[in-house]
């Protein structure tokens, strides 16, 4: 070893951005200005308050160290959240995201620069790393095991590129934090009494990010028809999309869901041609099943997804009868542009983000009018209504429900079977207080796709905030959790969930569900209200005025009476041990 060089142990953290030379390629001068104010607002100040230092950057990445690594870890998860943040409203084409890896292993010093293997393993973690997360060798979990309150997922040991021996490593999402029981619910999943399928997003392999709608919508598609059958159990498209951009292990993505068969494929569009091609594994042991090209007409394009469903139903299901798999086709649009439209549309409305839900709103409204025919567009377009009105972001309620109600019905009027439409109506009719109509809407809605996770989770909403029946209610909830494990929005069930637990007297677990749902990003103040109230009932006073401060630092206006006021029909022994509740927490009046 050369003068001057040295060896110590030490935490290093390797994190770049990913996507970049996309966001380069698409705004240089705006990705490098929103690049260096991340720095200096956020990251820059998190590094030195953990007592790291920044060894190099690279471009679209750094390389840190630290002498601890509970502090590296705590000083990466803060910076995953606080991006989380700032990424909120911004659309996901232009979101700046970073993958981190962090490993605790010997370094070589030399001057300022740091060299080894230690530095390759933190490297190599970070390329196996999610978009907004961490990914952490078994060494580092070893050392930060009860000093950080943040659930880590193990995902066993992994082959890393050009690293000799396989790693132990576990992941974080900034869902995660303090979240442990997340964590063991995700894992102790098990198999539903029938077969269990999810698909996950396509690739797009056209070379144009433009066309990644285009994949996703082939994807969906599938998911829908497949959904249809009731002999078969499939994970919502809001769970099995939470893998997209990921090269996943498939038997952890099988375990993560609960389900046996995992569907996934790619997409290849060029000129009026495409190339689509599928493959189903059995998540359980790894083994491909069955695996296929289909190569058509651009205007092919609708009988290539029913092939394809076709395919993976006959190789998970040979029993299905012709008359159940006739009955999972779908009602195709007359016009690809609108199809087309409509996809561009749900990758915006799957944002969660008030611009992109304008836009979503948009181009569904453009769909309907180049197809009028089109149930899909008019029954989505029913839904962004619909959940304006929800979260009282339409300018005008009364013209926004009469829209909402006027799109849900045209929607049915053209195909009876659409679930969107009947589960839109139904959040109406929850809206005019007709508990019975709204509950036959959902019904309906799970009749047509008894897949669908969103008509199981309106029907809980229905049964608990209607009807007040709350054992009815808790089974929907149970089953749309279940249907949907990963949901970018499972705080919602979660935390009416809570509620329901909390009117049944069961405290502990009603506070464990809407912790869960506290943890998760982008809550709002709902959930963090919800909380407040099932802590006091379990008798935790302190931690029920800590929650209520919190949430109404979300929402000032929050009180006993904004809550009366903002459920107008809502239950009235419901709402009664709601205000009850939040009395004991300590809201007022």
């Amino acid at each position: 070893m050369s003068e001057g060089t040295k060896r110590r142990l030490a935490a290093i953290v390797s994190a770049d951005v990913v996507g970049y030379s996309r966001l380069i390629g698409a705004d240089e001068a705006g990705t490098l200005d929103a690049l260096r104010m991340h720095r200096a607002e956020l990251i820059d100040p998190m590094i030195g308050q953990q007592g790291g230092r920044i060894v190099k950057t690279m471009g679209d990445g750094l390389l840190l160290e630290f002498p601890s690594v509970v502090a590296a870890v705590e000083c990466c998860i803060g910076v995953q959240e606080g991006m989380a943040m700032r990424n909120g409203e911004i659309a996901e084409t232009t979101a700046i995201r970073f993958r981190v890896g962090v490993h605790l292993g010997d370094i070589v010093v030399e001057g300022d620069d740091i060299f080894g293997d230690g530095v390759n393993i933190a490297a190599r973690l970070q390329e196996i790393g999610e978009a907004g997360g961490i990914a952490i060798s078994g060494t580092a979990h070893e050392n930060i095991t009860g000093r950080i309150e943040a659930g880590f997922a193990d995902i066993g040991e992994q082959t890393l590129k050009n690293i000799e021996r396989p790693i132990r490593v576990w992941r974080w999402k900034p869902e995660d934090r303090g979240s442990t029981a997340v964590e063991a619910e995700t894992v102790s999943l098990v198999l539903p009494d029938k077969p269990s399928i999810a698909v996950l997003p396509f690739d797009n392999m056209s070379g144009d990010p433009e066309q990644e709608y285009f994949a996703d919508g082939i994807a969906e598609d599938v998911i829908t028809a497949l959904s249809r059958f009731s002999s078969l159990f499939v994970i919502a498209r809001n769970s099995s999309f939470t893998y997209k951009g990921r090269s996943v292990d498939l038997t952890v993505v099988g375990r993560e869901l609960g389900v046996r068969y995992v569907v996934e494929g790619s997409v290849r569009k060029s000129g009026n041609r495409v190339r689509i091609t599928a493959q189903l594994i059995d998540a359980t042991s790894g083994n491909h099943l069955w695996a296929d090209r289909f190569d058509g007409n651009i205007d092919d394009v609708f009988d290539l997804q029913d092939r394809i469903t076709e395919q993976i139903v006959i190789a998970v299901e040979p029993e299905i009868g012709s008359r159940e798999r006739e009955r999972a086709r779908r009602k195709s649009p007359d016009s690809l542009g609108a199809w087309e439209l409509l996809q561009r549309g749900l990758m915006h409305l799957y944002r969660f983000n008030k611009v992109d839900r304008a836009e979503a709103e948009r181009l569904f409204r453009e769909a309907a009018k180049v197809d009028p025919n089109f149930a899909a567009a008019h029954a989505n377009l029913a839904f962004v209504q619909s959940a304006l009105i929800r979260i009282a972001a339409a300018d005008d309620r009364e013209i926004a429900v009469n829209e909402a109600r006027a799109a849900a019905n045209e929607a049915i009027s053209l195909n009876p079977d659409e679930p969107l439409a009947h589960y839109c109506l139904g959040r109406l009719y929850i809206v005019d207080g007709d508990v019975e109509m709204a509950i036959a809407e959902m019904q309906a809605s799970i009749a047509n796709n008894p897949n669908f996770a969103r008509g199981h989770q309106g029907l809980g909403y229905a049964y608990y905030h209607g009807a007040g029946e709350l054992d009815r209610a808790l089974l929907s909830l149970d089953t749309a959790l279940r249907l949907s494990p990963r949901d970018p929005m499972r705080w919602l069930p979660l935390f009416l969930k809570g509620s329901v637990l909390r009117d049944l007297g069961r405290y502990d677990d009603a506070v464990s569900h809407c912790r869960q749902a506290c943890q998760l990003p982008h809550i709002g103040y709902l959930p963090q209200y919800h909380l407040a109230a099932a802590l006091a009932e379990a008798g935790k006073l302190s931690q029920a005025r800590t929650a209520m401060e919190k949430a109404i630092q979300i929402e000032p206006a929050l009180s006993i009476g904004f809550i009366r006021d903002s459920f107008i029909n809502l239950h009235e022994t419901v709402l009664e041990n709601l205000l009850n509740s939040m009395r004991k927490a300590g809201f007022p009046e």
